[in-house]
């Protein structure tokens, strides 16, 4: 695809034979809006055909819940192992062979592989379709993408909304009212349940500002000029929908991470922020965001498409301090350590025996929320042969934060990229990468108690 201005040119993968690549996109559009949008429109259908015949060829899509599992609102649950497998193997035959056999046999499943975005030498902010169209409704503000649509289907996403739990006022629950809360109704919602400051914070988390693909220069994804977008755009009530985007910390475009947004619930307790995880407070990542991720990590391109900097001692304060009340929803089978408690079932005892055991799980996540604040390599490339697959190299992850497991359930698809369709998935893919071997039977159970945190 000819890519001939704005944030596809960072991927350099575009460069005319013998130009040098360049971490630099070109500040003056080299085509103009018009005839851009015309032919990213003609070429939009092609593109998520790809798409969607990749995503055919990794997983099982179909719309099948699990029994009696929902997310915090009573959204089902996806259940089983999504992810294809090579004809004539089985989980259990490719768990037994060694890394190198899988390796050289080309045995390790698509589904594993980094996900791409859906036009990976493009890339950008993507929403998927009900998080634009309840803006739509309330705001009047289209998120919606000339170029591109949304790829996973709705069922594999978190629930939406999401509700929303504090830890200052744990007596009220989901203090949400089944609502999105965007700038029109933040105020009513909220007035009497925070402090002042809290208040502001949560304006300013629901205030459009400009970003790459959504502002108010030539150089934009949108057909008209955009006020650009807020940070509960992709955090939805503080949570996550399944927007995606492009980590900006590596270039060539093509090693570039697709990113899947992480919820914002328990952000009091984590201790490392942003793609690399080099920032060490909700502070620095708030402002970060806005100066640098927004637009790619490119100060210049922010400039000329309007940089919102922000004030650090009030507005980056009071957005931090809202965050900071973002709770986990409930789980009433936890103890006050994190542990099971008195009502779990056998199955999920035997789950956590298995998850500080044989599984290896705790070592990384530890409880109570189940993190160990810090980061792993999981070398997941000492099973596969990097290839060029949809503008996406299958590259090294190199390491990779250790989110918090608390209500992982309400918080589809998984890894850093939403490779994982489902938490089956997540199993077989620790199960492979860590070499644990485990049975089928040891693998339920260590999905059961996954479902209770």
């Amino acid at each position: 695809m000819r890519i001939l201005f704005g944030l596809a040119a960072l991927s350099c993968a575009s460069t005319a034979p013998g130009q040098p690549q360049s971490s630099y996109a070109p500040v003056i559009p080299k085509e103009e809006f018009s005839a851009a949008m015309s032919r990213m429109k003609t070429e939009k259908q092609a593109l998520m055909n790809r798409q969607n015949d990749l995503l055919q060829e990794r997983y099982d899509l179909r719309n099948n819940p699990a029994p009696n599992v929902t997310m915090a609102r009573g959204k089902p649950i996806q259940g089983g192992i999504r992810v294809k497998l090579a004809p004539g193997t089985s989980w259990e035959k490719l768990a037994n062979l060694t890394p190198e056999e899988i390796r050289a046999n080309d045995l390790f499943p698509p589904g594993f592989l980094p996900l791409p975005h859906p036009n990976h030498p493009e890339g950008g902010m993507l929403f998927p379709k009900f998080e634009i169209d309840e803006i739509k409704k309330q705001e009047g503000r289209d998120l919606t993408r000339f170029d591109l649509d949304f790829d996973l289907p709705d069922h594999f996403l978190p629930e939406f909304p999401a509700p929303i739990f504090l830890t200052t006022r744990p007596d009220l629950g989901d203090v949400s009212q089944g609502k999105l809360v965007t700038v029109d109704n933040y105020f009513e919602l909220f007035d009497g349940i925070l402090n002042p400051k809290q208040i502001e914070g949560l304006r300013l988390l629901l205030t459009p500002f400009p970003q790459q693909q959504f502002n108010q220069t030539s150089d934009r994804r949108t057909e008209r000029p955009h006020r650009g977008v807020a940070c509960f755009d992709c955090h939805a009530n503080g949570h996550a929908n399944g927007a995606t985007h492009l980590a900006g910390d590596v270039r060539p475009q093509e090693h570039r991470h697709r990113l899947d947004t992480p919820s914002l619930r328990g952000v009091n307790i984590q201790r490392l922020f942003g793609s690399q995880r080099a920032l060490k407070t909700v502070e620095d990542f708030t402002e970060f965001e806005q100066r640098a991720a927004y637009f790619d990590g490119d100060p210049v391109i922010a400039t000329q498409k309007g940089v919102n900097i922000l004030e650090r001692g009030s507005q980056v304060h009071f957005m931090a301090e809202f965050q900071e009340l973002l709770d986990f929803p409930p789980a009433p089978k936890l103890g006050v350590t994190g542990k099971l408690n008195a009502t779990a079932s056998e199955g999920e005892r035997r789950g956590q025996g298995l998850f500080f055991g044989k599984a290896q799980c705790a070592t990384c996540h530890s409880p109570p929320y189940y993190t160990d604040n810090s980061m792993h390599n999981l070398q997941a490339e000492r099973f596969f042969k990097s290839k060029m697959i949809n503008g996406r190299t299958t590259s090294a992850d190199g390491p990779i934060k250790t989110f918090p497991l608390r209500g992982i359930k309400d918080s589809p698809p998984y890894l850093h990229d939403g490779r994982l369709l489902t938490l089956e998935d997540s199993v077989e893919f620790f199960n492979l990468i860590l070499e644990t071997k485990l049975s089928a039977e040891e693998k339920a159970d260590v999905l059961a108690f996954l479902r209770v945190l």
